[in-house]
């Protein structure tokens, strides 16, 4: 038996952000709140994540979901001093994150030749929208692009003229955040077992693809002597009106598809031929759409749901976004926190999802200020007072104005 709580999985690893917005930061987000030691590089202006959302200052409730935890240095990477203070930074980290477009860290004199000189135990994590090259890679991106390009769109048909839909949240860019993380841990892990760095390359295309793949996707996957299509779920999945609301099921397995019927009075509608298993009921949808719709409309949201669970039939009350804050399960999972944002007040989070016992942090830290932890940061380098105040003096580096 270990006495004691144990350190968080990551205590030791130091993580340097050089990205912004989304994809990058979300997953040194999740690296600092496993313990991880994170510092954010950000330009002079500040990551354009600081101004999205409600904001206080130059803290945004979107920069807290993707910064909590960090520290912050604002340096001009375009000056020579500006790169040699991230020289310093690259020599003393673990794992180095951008999502830059492909050559922009080589072009300021970082290539991977060089990085590796520099720190040959570097895991270097690189994100693009497209890859690193091909006919779309020198192109602005941004999530709907990729909605757009991997499927996804044409994966969420609006109705009721079966037009391309756009999932109305970054999707994209934060499934390409739980790869990443879950890519520098590999990398940390076989580094851990052989002592060498690694490059780590991602692209947002391609872990949107791999989200859509194992179903948006199957009618694609058969190369030789291909089966008949499978009809796609995108038109009939969505939720069923109630009198006060909506609730949302889905019935893969038959007997959930005879719970649901059951539970909703009418049992002998899951007899039905053509609704007797969820292959010919995928060939139905629309007909079994329309025999359902009118059941679940005779009822009230939460007596039907808790009649649906004592049938044993999945089922989910569509709550309103300010109804998830409240919700039973939400709240019992104590999956919402709140941080501590200083003189700014309080602000709410969802915590990392991976839970590790007594090895979770008792609370977590908050988003920093711009360039708040600069001084800190180069004195852990060695930099003396007179060069702090060089670099300062010729916009070099970024302080937070004191008062």
């Amino acid at each position: 038996m270990i006495a004691g709580p144990l350190p968080p999985p990551l205590a030791g690893i130091k993580v340097l952000d050089l990205s912004a917005v989304y994809s990058g930061p979300m997953a040194a987000a999740l690296l600092a709140d496993q313990g991880a030691e994170v510092i954010k590089v950000e330009s002079p202006g500040g990551d354009i994540c600081r101004r999205i959302g409600p904001a206080k200052g130059d803290i945004s409730g979107t920069f807290v979901a993707m910064n909590r935890g960090k520290r912050s240095i604002a340096l001009d990477l375009k000056s020579a001093d500006g790169k040699a203070v991230l020289r310093d930074l690259i020599a003393r980290t673990d794992v180095l994150m951008e999502n830059f477009r492909p050559g922009v860290l080589a072009k300021l004199g970082f290539d991977r030749d060089t990085l590796s000189q520099i720190n040959p135990r570097l895991i270097y994590l690189s994100i693009t929208g497209f890859g690193q090259d091909g006919p779309y890679t020198e192109s602005r991106v941004y999530d709907a692009v990729i909605q757009a390009v991997s499927g996804m769109c044409a994966s969420h048909l609006e109705k009721p003229y079966g037009e391309p839909g756009l999932v109305a949240t970054t999707i994209c860019d934060k499934l390409t955040s739980l790869t990443a993380a879950q890519a520098v841990t590999t990398a940390l892990l076989a580094r851990e077992r052989d002592g060498h760095g690694r490059v780590v390359e991602l692209s947002m295309l391609d872990a949107a693809l791999a989200f859509q793949w194992p179903d948006a996707m199957y009618n694609h996957m058969w190369l030789d002597d291909a089966p008949a299509p499978f009809p796609e779920a995108g038109g009939t999945l969505r939720p069923y009106k109630t009198r006060d609301g909506y609730v949302a099921t889905m019935t893969p397995q038959q007997d959930e598809f005879e719970a649901l019927c059951k539970g909703l009075g009418a049992p002998e509608l899951a007899q039905d031929p053509r609704f007797t298993s969820v292959q010919i009921r995928s060939r139905h949808a629309k007909e079994a759409r329309e025999a359902l719709e009118p059941l679940f409309a005779g009822h009230d949201t939460d007596a039907l749901v808790e009649r649906l669970r004592q049938a044993d039939a999945p089922v989910g009350k569509v709550n309103r976004k300010a109804e998830v804050v409240t919700d039973p399960q939400v709240v019992h999972n104590r999956t919402l926190v709140e941080i501590d944002q200083g003189p700014l007040g309080r602000v709410r989070v969802a915590r990392a999802a991976a839970r590790f016992g007594e090895s979770d942090p008792d609370t977590l830290r908050p988003a920093p200020h711009l360039g708040e932890h600069g001084e800190q940061v180069l004195r852990e380098l060695g930099y003396d007072d007179a060069r702090i105040a060089a670099l300062s003096a010729s916009a070099v580096l970024l302080l937070p104005k004191q008062g």
